[in-house]
């Protein structure tokens, strides 16, 4: 499983219902955005006024750590794990630690976002971030490889959405590795994640880069001087998955959060926090019409993983 290195401060919120003294008690690890995750369990504490969720929050390589810790030393662990991309649920899932069950409201989900064990819960967009106005015509993934911008891409050794791709242009026909080659080979900068991307476009020091579409609209709404582009091809779709672990007690409890999670309120909740809903009958900020959204093969992803790793490590560590 991949370790996100030079992971951010931990942050552990424990969130309790409103008397304080549930009948029982989820106990949720994620990665998922602070305002998403209060939200969410704000409205399924409301309708299960019984159960209490205690959040555990952190980025996806400090939460697997906490996962592991967890396992050896034997203490209770999570019953609900929700994650920022699919990548660690297909590892858990070969370990055999997930629940294996069909939740009603999966049924309302695109095909694509169910499994056996973990669901997807909200899509976030990778795409162009550049100047407002974009005064150098940026349009397309190329683009950053033009030897006359100053680009900037995340590092997939520390940003899951980075990771995701590495994980699409490395296996995409038209792109591969010699893609990233010809981008370090223009002279793009290796920053650690989106929010840094979009901070160096906003503060003149790039005139483009790879970043979540939430975080450039959501700076852009602030004031940035800065603008989305959906580039050509297609803007890479990056689904957050949610599951509930095999040892999950109470089990009823944990599938009751998922089932709020996946329902129209949950994903109202969702779509209100600014991210992209799954279900079609929920609001929330979609892509443009006309724009292109192409979604990774994460189980191939999974399973060619480290060598996607080392060969970008070979172009731009050298």
């Amino acid at each position: 499983m991949i370790r996100y290195g030079a992971a951010l401060a931990l942050a552990a919120v424990v969130a309790a219902a409103c008397s304080g003294s549930g009948d029982s008690t989820v106990t949720l690890y994620t990665s998922v955005t602070q305002a998403t995750v209060d939200a969410v369990v704000a409205g399924y504490e409301a309708d299960n006024p019984g159960t209490d969720v205690a959040v555990f929050r952190a980025p996806t390589g400090e939460v697997a750590a906490r996962l592991e810790a967890d396992r050896r030393s034997g203490a209770a662990t999570a019953d609900v794990v929700w994650l920022s991309d699919p990548l660690s649920m297909y590892q858990y899932r070969a370990d055999g630690i997930l629940l294996a069950w069909d939740p009603q409201q999966a049924a309302a989900l695109p095909e694509d976002l169910v499994s056996g064990s973990f669901w997807g819960t909200r899509i976030l967009h990778l795409v162009l971030v550049v100047p407002a106005g974009n005064p150098a015509a940026v349009e397309a993934w190329q683009d950053l490889t033009r030897p006359d911008l100053a680009a900037a891409i995340p590092d997939p050794r520390f940003a899951g959405s980075a990771f995701a791709a590495l994980g699409y242009f490395g296996l995409e026909p038209g792109f591969g590795m010699d893609f990233f080659a010809a981008v370090r080979a223009a002279g793009a900068v290796q920053v650690n994640s989106p929010g840094d991307v979009v901070t160096g476009v906003a503060e003149g020091r790039y005139d483009a880069g790879l970043t979540l579409e939430f975080s450039a609209r959501t700076a852009a709404d602030k004031g940035s001087p800065i603008e989305v582009v959906w580039p050509a091809p297609a803007a890479i779709a990056v689904t957050s998955p949610i599951a509930v672990l095999a040892a999950a007690e109470p089990a009823d409890a944990a599938r009751d959060f998922v089932e709020h999670v996946l329902s129209p309120a949950g994903q109202a909740a969702i779509g209100e926090s600014g991210w992209t809903p799954v279900r079609d009958d929920a609001p929330g900020p979609r892509p443009p019409a006309g724009a292109s959204v192409a979604y990774p093969d994460w189980s191939r992803i999974w399973q060619e993983q480290s060598g996607l790793l080392d060969a970008y490590a070979g172009i731009f560590d050298e």
